[in-house]
């Protein structure tokens, strides 16, 4: 162990440089990797870190304030409405039945009943780092059970408020001193304080709309991206201060701000700046957590420990569960709620520590306390792991264990995988014409809906081959590939070129990169999936701004032509070329198309774009033998 700040950076530097890229490759995930390496360092293994790593703790949880600005980035306040249900009624209940349940057991245990209430609201807290980063790093956050989950986490961010002001009257100070339950730690009275409070999330709210935006406008025209930099982390952390200042928790101001921000132009730009610092001062985080678990204490008690991290983390997931249930969430996203929020959160540390300063318990439960949250919070990755591997694949939602539907007729000359928003409306236009397409879908509300309207649709995963030649693509003529996902979308592709090379696909493309993707893997007919509405809107445009139907017509048409041309060369150029050359390349097609529109002077085709629309004509001739031209500038109408 050593004092020095070189040394103990270096120390913790090269525990993550190890230690992650070593439980990555064995398929661990990168949060047991930081939690290990802590351990390898701590008291208990090599000895390398010791009593800092309490300060380097308090260091570290700026990584989880900075965590939950760049969600708020993410989250528009149209979503965070949306999600209002979950959040006041899942999260809400989730607290409460928690803390009720924990209370209990710790009376049960022989606890008094004032620290067994404290005991209970500790418990009651899930870790937001573990949580979020583990659901973001798997690509799982947007899922159901990954957005109950943020939901719930995010309430227990608001509940610390409440608790925080409840445990000083838990305290001895408070039954001995009752005049002191009316004041804070500063000696503010209680009117005060809310008023304070109140004040806070009202400036964040308001500086968000007013202030910040004109100060990054301000360092974006400096163009010193350092200012920029330095301008973020002002925010993050005059709001982080504020809102301890305020007896609030910072995590929930900055998450505040970030929404506030997430319509902002800047966004982007606040996210790329702030992630890097944000995912080192989470892996500290979590390296000094692995670092502070009191083997001693595990090691002199271990059947009370043991059972102590298994009753809580056993008692967690039985309420998360039932909740999951009565919320009706679907089967997979029960167990992954339940599963994911079933250790105790980082902020119980914090809660702990307050506990003992208050009086509310003493060293004796605090130090079994400390010992099973940690543990808690190391099995977190270790019960992802096992959720990812066996649990997930097995608890499937409602259509869980369905096989593939065999399918009646394999002769249809159309086979269509996807059938939600854009399959559909081929599969209609099809159909109303007299072909019926065979149509693969893995949504089985969906595959009911569409039952119910008498459009049959087959359940099965169509990256399969052997769905597929069940489906007919060995002498269909058309593959329509109108799947919504990215990468699903490109593993059919993949599927369908190996095995039915003769078969022509017709591809959906979410954005530009998806289209590149496709065409890389040899897909010639791909289409984006907004470029057709937003085409014809362009055109409709250009006509509600008084330009001829065929004017309007034909300048889309050339503008077309250049963007697809363009859009294959980029296609060609795109990971085969340096990131600069690419860019200059797009900026090129982008003003040659603004060249060939100037070159365009609708004026030269007014007569001749009238017989585009007769109601145009009417209108010149009347106006030629009224000896005036207004009605030759007169809006088009649409024909007949």
């Amino acid at each position: 162990m050593t004092d020095s700040v070189l040394v103990q950076a270096f120390i913790y530097l090269a525990a993550a440089v190890i230690g992650v890229p070593i439980a990555k490759k064995l398929g661990l995930g990168s949060v047991l990797g930081y939690l290990l390496a802590g351990v390898a360092i701590g008291p208990w293994a090599l000895g390398l870190v010791g009593t800092e790593g309490h300060h380097v703790m308090h260091f570290a949880e700026f990584g989880v304030v900075m965590m939950l600005f760049l969600v708020g980035l993410e989250l528009r306040p149209s979503l965070l409405w949306e999600l209002r249900r979950p959040i006041l009624g899942l999260g809400g209940a989730q607290v409460a039945l928690t803390i009720a349940v924990a209370t209990g057991g710790a009376l049960v245990l022989g606890v008094a009943w004032k620290p067994a209430l404290a005991v209970g609201m500790i418990l009651a807290m899930s870790s937001t780092a573990i949580v979020l980063s583990t659901l973001a790093e798997k690509g799982l956050l947007k899922s159901q059970g990954g957005q109950s989950s943020f939901s719930v986490l995010l309430f227990q961010d608001i509940a610390v408020i409440p608790i925080l002001a409840i445990f000083p009257l838990l305290g001895v100070a408070a039954a001995a001193d009752p005049a002191a339950a009316a004041t804070d730690d500063a000696g503010r009275p209680a009117w005060l304080q809310a008023l304070i409070l109140i004040g806070s999330v009202t400036g964040v709210v308001a500086g968000g709309i007013f202030l910040v935006r004109p100060l990054f406008r301000l360092m974006a025209e400096i163009k010193v991206r350092e200012s920029f930099t330095a301008a973020a982390l002002l925010l993050v952390v005059g709001i982080a201060l504020l809102m301890q200042q305020a007896g609030l928790s910072p995590a929930l101001g900055t998450f505040l701000a970030g929404v506030v921000l997430a319509e902002s132009e800047y966004r982007h730009e606040l996210e790329s700046d702030i992630e890097p610092f944000k995912g080192l001062l989470l892996g500290l985080f979590f390296i000094s957590v692995g670092a502070q678990i009191d083997f001693g204490l595990i090691g002199d008690e271990p059947l009370t420990i043991t059972g102590l991290v298994v009753g809580v983390m056993a008692l967690k997931f039985a309420v998360l569960y039932g909740l999951a249930r009565w919320f009706r969430l679907g089967r997979t996203a029960r167990w992954l709620f339940a599963l994911g929020l079933c250790q105790v959160g980082e902020f119980a540390f914090v809660l702990i520590s307050f506990g003992v300063q208050s009086r509310v318990f003493g060293a004796e439960l605090a130090g079994p306390l400390v010992a099973t949250v940690a543990m808690s919070m190391i099995l977190t990755p270790v019960v992802f792991v096992a959720l990812e591997r066996w649990i997930l694949p097995w608890a499937t939602d409602d259509a869980a264990d369905r096989p593939a539907d065999e399918i009646a007729h394999a002769d249809a000359p159309v086979v269509i995988a996807g059938y939600g928003r854009f399959g559909q409306i081929i599969g209609r236009k099809l159909i109303a014409n007299g072909i019926r397409p065979t149509v693969l879908d893995l949504d089985p509300e969906m595959i009911d809906v569409l039952g119910r309207l008498g459009m049959k649709t087959y359940y099965g995963d169509a990256s399969r081959p052997a769905l597929l030649h069940a489906a007919g693509c060995a002498h269909a003529k058309l593959f329509i590939l109108a799947v919504d996902e990215v990468n699903a979308s490109l593993e059919i592709a993949e599927t369908v070129q190996k095995h039915f090379p003769k078969l022509t696909i017709y591809a959906r493309a979410r954005d530009r990169i998806h289209y590149f993707r496709l065409r890389r893997l040899g897909v010639q007919h791909v289409w984006r999936e907004t470029f057709g509405s937003s085409y014809e809107v362009g055109i409709e445009a250009l006509r509600g701004l008084g330009y001829r139907a065929h004017t309007a017509h034909r300048l889309a048409r050339r503008w077309r032509d250049h963007d697809e041309r363009a859009l294959e060369e980029l296609a060609q150029m795109w990971g085969r070329t340096e990131g600069d050359v690419y860019f200059a390349a797009a900026r090129r097609a982008l003003e040659e198309s603004e060249r060939l529109m100037r070159e365009e002077d609708p004026r030269t085709y007014g007569d001749r774009d009238g017989a585009w629309n007769n109601e145009s004509l009417r209108a010149d001739l009347a106006s030629r033998a009224a000896g005036t031209s207004e009605a030759r500038t007169a809006p088009d109408t649409p024909t007949t």
